[in-house]
């Protein structure tokens, strides 16, 4: 406590060996960016737009993409920022904000895709009741568990972390978040030790619901030649996903929190920015691609705009 200051800045050291080609990291992370906007959008605005797509999946769909445009706007902008200055730095405030934003939206990603395993596992195991146990209700049940419980939960990280007294200001990382944060503690920080480890364990059993989920899903599909056309046009996308989400989430948490892992920086950098690059761009190109409906309702709505550009502004276009 006697070497605790008051931190007013963060140092982000996490591009202090990518000075050389800052304008490669920049022109490429620009378009990832646009990338991501882009594609989540154009799928948001297709459901929302398509009464045929307002299902459940598609539903839990959308607020994947739109949980995906929410966790990068938490990143890129203030990493563009940092690419065209000199020093890497960001304020208090900001960079708790920052830490609260990619926290929710890891935590928000895995209980949609634990949502999503569940309407699947109903829609293929026991399709004959699936319109009675996935109701509207449980619709909006699921998806306001899936976006209040991460919410919650990084508030408390949050209000944990702000807490306790700091002794350093330097983050060795591309963004804030609250290991590194905490890494710089004056005082023991067992409770957010303990809150850290309940968050594992959560995500441990949504992780082993989803398998179990796949599990009984597999064993239904493989006695028909329908059920497996349904699964990989449905269920491959979500598992290539999660599988990917999981194992980048996963190498992170265990590297934030464990400062004995001897990486190097550029190493370290790339696994952590892995799910805020891959899941939002592979989301919705992989689900648009493979979904039937929502790749035709796309077109249809590409060459209806294509129709109405070159058609006299005294026809109406609909």
């Amino acid at each position: 406590m006697e070497n605790s200051t008051q931190v007013k800045l963060f140092y982000i050291f996490g591009l202090q060996e990518t000075f050389i080609n800052k304008s490669v990291y920049f022109t490429l992370s620009l378009i990832t960016y646009l990338l991501i906007i882009t594609v989540n959008l154009t799928l948001i605005i297709t459901i929302i737009q398509e009464k045929g797509l307002h299902e459940p999946m598609y539903i839990f769909l959308c607020s994947l993409c739109v949980n995906g445009l929410y966790g990068t706007a938490g990143f890129y902008p203030k990493f563009l920022l940092d690419l065209q200055s000199d020093v890497q730095v960001i304020s208090y405030g900001g960079c708790f904000t920052q830490a609260y934003v990619i926290y929710t939206s890891v935590m928000c990603e895995l209980s949609t895709l634990t949502v999503m395993s569940y309407d699947r596992y109903v829609a293929i195991c026991r399709p004959l009741l699936y319109h009675n146990i996935v109701t509207s209700l449980t619709i909006r049940k699921l998806l306001l568990l899936s976006w209040c419980y991460p919410l919650f939960i990084a508030l408390i990280a949050l209000s944990l972390a702000v807490r306790i007294p700091l002794c350093g200001s330097r983050i060795d990382k591309l963004f804030c978040d609250i290991p590194s944060i905490l890494k710089h503690a004056c005082s023991p920080i067992t409770i957010n030790q303990i809150l850290n480890k309940f968050v594992i364990v959560v995500h441990v059993l949504q992780i082993l619901f989803i398998v179990f989920s796949y599990c009984q899903i597999v064993s239904t599909c493989v006695t028909s030649a329908k059920g497996r056309i349904k699964f990989t046009q449905t269920c491959v996308p979500h598992l290539i996903t999660m599988v990917i989400f999981i194992t980048v989430t996963l190498f992170d948490t265990l590297q934030g929190w464990n400062s004995s892992v001897n990486i190097t920086l550029n190493m370290r950098n790339a696994m952590a920015v892995q799910f805020l690059v891959i899941p939002p761009v592979f989301n919705p190109v992989i689900y648009g691609l493979n979904l039937q409906q929502i790749r035709r309702a796309i077109f249809r709505n590409m060459a209806i705009t294509a129709f109405c550009s070159v058609t006299p502004s005294h026809l109406v276009c609909a």
